[in-house]
């Protein structure tokens, strides 16, 4: 089970500075994310978006994940179900998938720079052709985390580093750029 929270910012400055202070700084890096659907059972048709499929480059380091959202009454999501796996040649996977009769939806584009600070790790994603974005993951070691508690105190902790207007984003990056074109 994955706990996080994404969210837009109006100011990251304040975060940053106090993550060069006070958390470990993990690595930058660029991510290029391709997003799939089965022809068969079309991932968009359903909203919010429950489940997708991502092909991922980072910096020349592979790998394909699955995400099956859990969202409440109110269509918000605090976890999900995910499994990762490591690719050893991208364009293998692409032609595997196109074989399997899935269709490429979407490419998202970012920088990505992590610290580790207490129970999160803390991502500051510049999306290309979107915005800025922090996205807190937890990494606690809890045996029966409570996604709802976990996820309040994440936004209390960007709320106290004085960020501004904080917007949550539910449906992640693909749906905010399918949305957009």
């Amino acid at each position: 089970m994955e706990i996080e929270i994404k969210v837009k910012i109006e100011r990251s400055e304040n975060l940053v500075a106090f993550l060069k202070k006070e958390a470990t700084f993990v690595f930058t890096n660029r991510q290029i994310d391709e997003y799939y659907t089965p022809f068969h059972e079309n991932f968009l048709e359903v909203d919010p978006i429950k489940e997708w499929l991502r092909l991922r480059d980072s910096d020349g380091k592979y790998s394909i994940n699955y995400k099956s959202w859990h969202y409440n009454q109110d269509g918000k999501s605090n976890h999900c179900d995910e499994y990762e796996t490591k690719v050893d040649d991208i364009n293998a996977m692409r032609k595997i998938l196109m074989a399997l009769d899935f269709k490429h939806l979407v490419t998202v584009d970012k920088v990505r720079s992590v610290w580790d600070y207490k129970d999160y790790e803390i991502s500051m994603d510049s999306v290309q052709n979107l915005a800025d974005f922090v996205e807190i993951e937890y990494k606690g070691t809890d045996a029966n985390p409570d996604p709802k508690k976990i996820s309040d105190e994440m936004m209390d902790f960007l709320k106290k580093m004085d960020c501004g207007s904080i917007e949550r984003d539910y449906k992640g990056y693909l749906y905010l750029l399918l949305k957009k074109d």
